[in-house]
């Protein structure tokens, strides 16, 4: 089992991304349940990114637009950061 540690910029993201939407915050914390259990989880769709605020960095996916960006912390490898969620496209996307 992995540790989830919430940076403020994930948590404000959160809050502005689920704030009206029921069913997106239901499939977000279902994704942070499988990513608990294991960050290569199958259907979490783990692969590396290259973002616009972190530089490279993993991806996990919510639905098929929204994403999960998070990182192993450098002394052990069951904590997880994670550092923001937002969108795969659009306007305000999260990748480069």
């Amino acid at each position: 089992m992995y540790e989830l540690v919430f940076t403020k910029t994930f948590q404000a993201d959160y809050k502005r991304l689920t704030s009206r939407n029921k069913l997106l915050k239901k499939q977000t914390k279902k994704a942070l349940q499988l990513l608990v259990q294991g960050p290569f989880y199958p259907s979490l769709k783990t692969h590396k990114v290259n973002t616009r605020r972190y530089g490279t960095r993993w991806s996990s996916w919510v639905t098929g637009d929204v994403r999960l960006i998070w990182d192993f912390t450098e002394s052990k490898k069951l904590v997880i950061w994670l550092l923001d969620i937002g969108r795969h496209s659009g306007g305000s996307k999260i990748y480069k």
